[in-house]
């Protein structure tokens, strides 16, 4: 991760250093009727980040916060992968946010991007992604990032407004992995 040339933003890894802003960027940019951010799973995930068990891809210029994505290894997508590749970690992506005076400049699409390559380099060979099926801004961007519906579902517990549903989406990384052995 680097400084492109073509901005004056950096993208750089999520540190221990980071997570105050962090906090205040997914909790004062991220919320909306759409997205589900419970204080106390965030702060775990963020904690998470801390001890380097979950990663985060964030983009700073002029030392300030405007976008990040983090993510992790997880196995609680288990059921959409074929028996031989359960049990293996895969990647996971838990929270997408620009901050909403910069939305629409493509560094959602790029962070998603930068922490595919990251879990990549992690082991992972599928990604998993969700978001609430009428979140189209999201489903944008993560078709931009190469992510792909796999299914749609009633979820009202964490989806209490719209159609009430989350869609899950994967970027297959290795395609052999969902090959039959």
């Amino acid at each position: 991760m680097s400084i492109r040339p073509d901005s004056l933003a950096a993208v750089t890894a999520a540190g221990a250093h980071h997570l105050p802003a962090l906090q205040s960027l997914i909790f004062d940019h991220g919320a909306n009727i759409w997205n589900y951010l419970p204080e106390d799973g965030i702060r775990e995930h963020l904690d998470d980040i801390g001890q380097g068990h979950a990663y985060g891809v964030l983009v700073l210029e002029q030392g300030q916060l405007i976008a990040a994505v983090t993510f992790g290894l997880s196995t609680d997508f288990d059921h959409y992968l074929p028996p031989q590749a359960r049990g293996t970690p895969q990647g996971y992506v838990s929270e997408a946010v620009v901050r909403r005076d910069r939305v629409g400049q493509g560094l959602g699409t790029r962070l998603l991007r930068e922490a595919l390559a990251e879990l990549g380099k992690l082991g992972a060979e599928v990604v998993f992604i969700d978001r609430h099926e009428e979140n189209l801004a999201s489903a944008g961007m993560m078709r931009a990032a190469g992510f792909v519906e796999i299914e749609t579902y009633a979820d009202p517990r964490r989806r209490p407004h719209g159609s009430g549903r989350t869609t899950v989406c994967w970027k297959v990384l290795n395609p052999a992995t969902l090959s039959a052995p």
